[in-house]
């Protein structure tokens, strides 16, 4: 295991250096929260993919091939789908918008009356994806060290909330191309084919599991659509992939980068199905679907190998978390703190964006190292995170974008139903049910639709500068101007 762990270590020493660089670079906001929309087409797709596909994606993603066979790939299917579609329908416009955050888009369409109660809601999601992401590395540090949950927490987190902090996204994005590469050698390209091949091939495994196991609908037609729901819809509206999509230098890179980056988890949630199957007939009795990836990494692969493919594994959970990390230190400080700031000191006066920005993802990852810790059902706060997120916010976003007729009044009645009905729904149902986020969605697009109908519409001037940052023909903002050279 020695060669192991010092693949570990280099790769570890290797996000602080990148985090430490990642700091020179970034010396305004803009810079520090975008990596100053400069991402060009080959380095967007990568950190795109990479922050889409975390831990769930692969140890979840294996342990639903173990589970259910080939239909085990819906979940991280359905997740490159939603990327698919934000790439292709609405990343040129959400570009041209030349925002940070969600709220913000949400303030330019309505007219500066609907994003705070979004910015909460979002900040919500972000901190719960980032704590369920932290949560991961007990099992991979476990594999690794043979360490208890909380010092592996500890560990894998301050890595992380370490090099965020630093460099912001510039950091980031760059730990983030490395762990893409990291992912790609060790999951598609070793895992696979060793785990195919300890299984006897493809037609052993057959002979040796049940025929549902080859079903691409084995897993139900009820959980497919509620992945879809959930995933696909959820891809479209997070701060954690918008914020990825304002880095691009285009709307062009914005559009065909993330086709690519969707393309890509497409065939990562198919290896990730392939390998559990694989598993499952190597080790047919684990007592939990989970370990189907750390197990067969353990057993199955030599040295060296065995250290990139847990460093790959370690590479998801670190580049979900991060992205989670930044989106919701940059919701926090930009929509919440900021207007309260604005109520307390009218006026403001002058102060460091990348030093409020810096301070803030400090504050955010301890409370995601602390939260991590403390939180024992990982499944259910991630499945109230995206209940909430695509029941309250799914609507007032994409009627934004899509339904002029939409107003300010309309979009903050879809927010408060839908995330009541969720919470409600929850209740009654359980987290883990369907029903909260069907009903959630529902409720939520009526009282939007009647609402807006019912109230007048948008200012004619709001519409019109909207379509102006649409078109990508407003002012560049302050934020985002290069001072001159001295």
């Amino acid at each position: 295991m020695a060669v192991d762990y010092l693949v570990i270590v280099v790769y570890l020493a290797g996000m602080l250096a990148m985090g430490w660089w990642g700091m020179r670079r970034a010396r305004s906001k803009s810079e520090f929260l975008v990596a100053g929309r400069r991402l060009g087409p080959a380095m967007y797709s990568g950190t795109m993919a990479a922050i889409v596909l975390g831990g769930a994606s692969t140890i979840g993603g294996v342990g639903l091939g173990y589970q259910y066979g080939l239909s085990g790939a819906w979940m991280v299917f359905t997740i490159g789908l939603g990327l698919l579609a934000l790439s292709i329908f609405f990343s040129a416009r959400i570009a041209r918008l030349k925002v940070y955050t969600v709220s913000e888009m949400l303030d330019l369409r309505y007219g500066g009356r609907a994003g705070v109660i979004s910015g909460v809601v979002m900040w919500a999601y972000t901190l719960m994806l980032a704590v369920t992401s932290t949560i991961a590395y007990a099992t991979i540090f476990d594999v690794l060290f043979d360490i208890n949950r909380t010092l592996a927490i500890v560990l894998g987190g301050s890595i992380v909330v370490a090099y965020s902090t630093l460099g912001g996204m510039w950091s980031i994005t760059l730990t983030d191309m490395v762990q893409f590469v990291v992912k790609t050698i060790g999951v598609l390209l070793l895992l696979l084919p060793i785990a195919v091949v300890k299984a006897g091939g493809f037609s052993e495994m057959k002979a040796q599991l049940p025929t549902e196991y080859f079903d691409p609908l084995g897993i139900g037609g009820e959980t497919i659509f509620t992945y879809v729901l959930i995933y696909t819809f959820g891809m479209l509206i997070g701060q954690d992939i918008w914020q990825r999509v304002f880095t691009a230098r285009s709307d062009r890179t914005a559009k065909w980068g993330g086709t690519v980056a969707g393309t890509y988890c497409l065939a990562y949630a198919l290896a990730g199905a392939v390998i559990g199957t694989a598993a499952k007939v190597l080790y047919p009795n684990l007592a939990s679907a989970d370990d189907a990836f750390a197990t067969i990494v353990k057993d199955e692969l030599p040295v060296g190998v065995r250290g990139l493919v847990l460093a790959a594994a370690l590479a998801a959970v670190m580049s979900t978390s991060s992205g989670a990390l930044i989106a919701c230190a940059t919701v926090a400080n930009n929509d919440i703190w900021a207007r309260l700031r604005g109520v307390v000191r009218p006026g403001g006066g002058e102060h460091d964006e990348v030093k409020g920005n810096r301070t803030f993802i400090l504050i955010m990852g301890l409370a995601v190292i602390g939260t991590a810790i403390a939180l024992n059902d990982v499944v259910e706060a991630l499945t109230v995170a995206y209940n909430l997120l695509v029941g309250g916010l799914l609507v007032p976003i994409l009627g934004g974008l899509l339904w002029k007729r939409g107003t300010a009044q309309g979009a903050l009645a879809a927010v408060a139903v839908g995330g009541v009905a969720v919470i409600a729904l929850m209740a009654t149902y359980g987290i883990l049910a369907n029903e909260p986020v069907y009903y959630g969605l529902l409720s939520s697009l009526a009282a939007y639709v009647i609402v807006s109908l019912a109230t007048p519409a948008t200012d004619a001037a709001v519409l019109a500068a909207w379509r102006e940052r649409l078109a990508g023909r407003a002012p560049e903002p302050v934020s985002e101007q290069v001072p001159a050279p001295q």
